[in-house]
């Protein structure tokens, strides 16, 4: 039996996978974010551990007895930074922190190659320009920094004790050279940051360390078992939907949204706002567009109106189109690169529904990966049929939306909303000596959403007015500053 952790954005969610590859149980416990001010989202360290044992306490006492080894992913690009008593300095900065937009500017002025050397151009929500953003405004919380960590690897380190990261997860910062998979000494100088703060990188199925005896006794866990590196939660989903070879390729459909396609080279198109990073599996890469809004904008708005989810998703699909939906509710990374955007509706009028609404937000998603296929495309790319992992995945309507707006045939597997956790059993299976080509085996496809031409043709109307959305919403957000 091999456990799975990911520590994600709204939910810490295990996996147990048998030895045949069956999935044995799954769980999951809340997490919330907190937003001090507008464009900041932080979380607590201490409650992803807290949501660790909730989570794992959750699962069956026999199949606790049988973990043979740990896997672990987790969201990218959090700053979790620790003193010289491995404590944290202050709660941790979130992949969809937007409060340095100034520091990247100044990264990319400092050092036109940046995307070259680390694969995307800087954003607010990366690692790196965040400690320059605390060197400059809050220098006394930067100078306790001793370790800086990614929330996996802090999970990692509670488990094992060592400071350790993967490719993928450090390809994430800004400091990561993705041609040598090393720590770039000239990102660190113009970011505020000592390279040996860094973890050791090694590969995600790798043992980074042998689960320590407290923990384990917190977890009902055996001490001793393997701990592997495991992998961001990209990656690890990519592990869990065996897209491990050149040319295989998914979306994710959490929080936020990825579109991700395996690479057997580096191929860096900075410009593009596509992400070209280390994969966790020895020898690749992947190139990925990433949505900083996913499925979120759903979740949003039924906690808005305080409606189920499921209900106002029943009322959209029978919905009339009505208003339009830019779902930027935190900016937007791909293809924009615009921390300060925010979300709007155009149209509303007397007629406008609480089901029309969530129509236009799920259309809202699916046009983001419409965009996000465009971005792949000038990338060097072009999907025709993906897999999809994630808590999204569990909408038939937003998975055929998707579809018919993509023209890309999207598969769903048993499985799918569990799919970084699945990713991070699997590399524990292979840290243990399994072969990778077997663990990493491709799913049943339980169930194909073709595009629909006819709605395909309905849609392109409704993509264009959604496109024409961010700049003229850009325009109105100019006058009001």
């Amino acid at each position: 039996m091999y456990l799975g952790i990911d520590v994600g954005t709204s939910a810490v969610k295990v996996c147990a996978l048998g030895d045949g590859g069956v999935i044995a149980a799954t769980a999951s416990a809340p997490l919330t974010v907190s937003n001090p001010f507008d464009g900041a989202s932080e979380q607590d360290a201490a409650d992803w551990w807290d949501a660790t044992r909730a989570a794992v306490a959750a699962l069956p006492p026999d199949i606790r007895a049988r973990v043979r080894a740990i896997g672990l992913s987790g969201q990218m690009h959090g700053a979790v930074l620790l003193d010289a008593d491995n404590r944290p300095v202050r709660p941790v900065i979130l992949w969809n922190d937007a409060r340095a937009a100034t520091e990247c500017a100044e990264m990319r002025a400092e050092e036109p190659e940046i995307g070259q050397i680390s694969g995307v151009l800087p954003m607010p929500g990366f690692t790196a320009p965040k400690l320059r953003w605390l060197a400059r405004h809050k220098p006394d919380t930067h100078a306790r920094i001793a370790h800086v960590l990614l929330p996996k690897d802090y999970l990692g380190f509670r488990l094992h004790g060592r400071f350790v990261t993967d490719p993928s997860d450090a390809a994430g910062t800004s400091w990561f050279d993705e041609r040598t998979c090393t720590w770039s000494t000239r990102l660190c100088e113009i970011s505020a940051t000592r390279p040996e703060w860094l973890p050791e990188v090694r590969r995600g199925t790798d043992i980074a360390g042998a689960l320590l005896p407290g923990p384990a006794g917190e977890l009902g866990l055996t001490p001793g078992i393997p701990v592997a590196a495991g992998a961001g939660d990209a990656a690890a989903g990519a592990a869990g939907i065996g897209a491990v070879e050149a040319g295989d390729g998914f979306i994710s459909l959490g929080t936020s949204g990825q579109l991700f396609v395996t690479t057997a080279d580096y191929r860096p198109n900075p410009d593009s706002r596509v992400h070209a990073y280390a994969h966790t599996m020895p020898g690749l890469w992947f190139q990925m567009a990433a949505m900083l809004n996913g499925a979120r904008p759903m979740a949003w708005l039924a906690d808005l109106l305080r409606r189920p989810i499921q209900e106002l998703l029943d009322e959209a699909e029978v919905a009339r189109p009505g208003p339009l939906f830019l779902p930027y509710l935190t900016g937007e990374r791909t293809p924009h690169g615009d921390s300060d955007i925010r979300a709007g509706f155009h149209g509303l009028g007397e007629s406008t529904t609480q089901g029309s609404l969530m129509r236009a937000v799920v259309e809202a998603v699916a046009f983001s990966f419409a965009d996000a296929i465009d971005a792949l495309s000038a990338a060097g790319t072009l999907p025709d049929t993906l897999l999809a992992i994630g808590g999204g995945t569990r909408s038939d309507f937003l998975m055929q939306t998707i579809a018919d707006a993509t023209a890309c045939r999207l598969g769903r597997s048993d499985g799918a909303d569990i799919g970084p956790a699945l990713g991070a059993a699997r590399l524990a299976c292979v840290a243990c000596g399994a072969d990778p080509h077997d663990v990493m085996a491709k799913p049943e496809v339980r169930h194909w959403f073709t595009p629909r031409p006819a709605e395909t043709e309905r849609l392109r109307p409704r993509l264009a007015g959604y496109r024409a959305l961010y700049p003229a919403l850009k325009s109105v957000q100019a006058a009001m500053q």
